[in-house]
């Protein structure tokens, strides 16, 4: 008898929360301190409801961490860049690393993929779409239970008694203030910046150009010529976009010679990379750090060979963009090779780190320690790159710059601005099965050390029955014992 795909999903589901069963997947909870009712107090807060943020909010779950919050600016379906700003067909991982599953066979992509398409789709998939990858996740959200706060955005972090108040900004235009002990910053490849935009680029006016963190629709590119700036993947996925938006041509202008080959990921990809980075010493880090942003991200094959087929498209390599001005109603860019003119200017020119730039972020600037402010490299291997990076602590945490900001440090920063401290396991699925038993580890240990002395006075009064010898308590002598 055929099934359908949902009847498929629910038989999944079922199998999922066995296997749950069998391996104790769930602790048993924390003795109640009282905390439970105090309104708008958490545990802890993770904001962001991406891959990361659901990882690290089931692992809390497994452990029995109560209170926990989740929140995401955005609507549910669209947490995370796949159906936003991300524009490549599918993703650059491979398909069969493991996700915010955490060892559970049944919560896997893989199980989900065949649940939806069969099992002799799996085989033949190379890489999972992007929208197939956001569904998944939007069923795993579902399937364990995870409850998100949508049209949420933190709008700013301040000291409060205990822990941290955050300031929080509804879609809707409403706004409140809710408490927590720790603060996990699960936002993703901006999580502790903004988007790189280039002081020439700024001097054109906003409607001219369009960086590829921004989400919008790019139908009004057609018929228009287009120049894109970078040579790396989002410059691509950008090319690809636009000529498929019907764009009359697109140039894609790149500084370097040659494009990137190399996808750095798949070097790191062993246990003593990413599970033990952490524990090299400043200078070890900085070396290894320093390498991997020398590789640059190298297009998907599938990216370069659409828009290299495209007769639209042209990429000049080794042509660097010199100047950027408005020429009447076009933009001049003037390059070593030449003068050139586009109607609209798209942007694959990464992002920066820079707490300035988040609006939650910007009130930290003068309270948290930045590599540049804990190590001194050698001569010749400085790195301005580097240098403004959060110089986090084992757990992900805020190190405070001055001994009285000591109340960043718990503020978590599960994000692209953790990998010079902690490596790349904060940055995508590669390494996520390494960071997340790392986070959470850090957060149990500190809910169960700050609350200590109240957990010795809950053991001091712990009288729950678990034997019953058969003594009259009227008496002072054993009841009979048959024998």
């Amino acid at each position: 008898m055929k099934t359908t795909p949902d009847e498929r999903l629910r038989e999944l589901e079922r199998r999922a929360d066995d296997e749950m069963a069998r391996i104790e997947a769930f602790c048993a909870d924390w003795p109640k301190l009282g905390d439970e009712d105090r309104d708008n107090f958490h545990s802890v807060v993770i904001c962001g409801a991406g891959l990361s943020g659901l990882s690290i909010a089931f692992a809390l779950k497994r452990r029995g961490v109560r209170s926990v919050h989740v929140i995401d600016q955005s609507e549910e379906g669209r947490e995370g860049p796949w159906m936003t700003c991300a524009r490549m067909r599918t993703l650059r991982s491979p398909k069969y690393l493991s996700g915010p599953d955490l060892g559970i066979p049944s919560l896997t992509l893989r199980s989900w993929y065949e649940a939806m398409h069969g099992a002799d789709a799996w085989e033949t998939l190379d890489k999972v779409s992007r929208q197939d990858w956001m569904a998944y996740l939007t069923w795993f959200r579902r399937t364990v239970g995870i409850d998100v706060e949508n049209g949420t955005t933190l709008s700013s972090i301040d000291p409060a008694e205990g822990g941290l108040a955050l300031a929080l900004a509804k879609s809707d235009g409403t706004s409140r203030t809710l408490t927590c002990r720790h603060l996990v910053m699960a936002t993703g490849i901006d999580g502790c910046g903004g988007p790189r935009i280039p002081a020439m680029v700024k001097t054109l006016p906003k409607s001219a150009w369009t960086h590829s963190s921004e989400p919008i629709p790019i139908d009004f590119l057609e018929g228009r010529d287009v120049a894109i700036l970078g040579g790396g993947t989002s410059s691509f996925d950008w090319a690809v976009a636009a000529l498929e938006a019907g764009a009359r041509e697109v140039t894609m202008f790149a500084r370097s010679a040659d494009l990137p080959r190399t996808e750095v990921l798949a070097w790191t990809n062993f246990p003593g990379f990413l599970g033990h980075f952490a524990d090299l010493p400043d200078l070890e880090r900085w070396r290894f750090a320093n390498l991997y942003f020398n590789f640059k991200v190298p297009p998907t094959q599938e990216q370069y060979d659409r828009a290299c087929s495209h007769p639209g498209f042209t990429l000049r390599l080794g042509c660097d963009v010199r100047e950027l001005s408005m020429d009447g109603g076009s933009i001049r860019l003037t390059t070593a090779s030449g003068i050139f003119r586009a109607d609209h200017l798209l942007l694959g020119t990464g992002y920066e780190i820079d707490f300035a730039l988040r609006p939650e972020l910007a009130g930290l600037v003068d309270s948290v320690a930045l590599w540049k402010h804990r190590f001194q490299p050698p001569q010749g291997e400085e790195s301005a790159l580097l240098a403004c990076h959060p110089y986090l602590g084992p757990g992900f945490e805020l190190i405070p710059r001055q001994s009285e900001a000591g109340w960043v440090s718990r503020i978590h920063m599960f994000n692209a601005g953790a990998l010079v401290s902690l490596g790349p396991i904060s940055n995508g699925v590669t390494g996520l099965k390494y960071g997340v038993p790392r986070i959470v580890g850090a957060l149990v240990k500190a809910l169960f050390i700050e609350d200590s002395n109240r957990y010795l006075e809950s053991l001091a009064a712990y009288g729950e029955p678990h034997f019953d010898p058969g003594i009259d308590e009227t008496v002072t002598t054993p009841r009979e014992v048959l024998t």
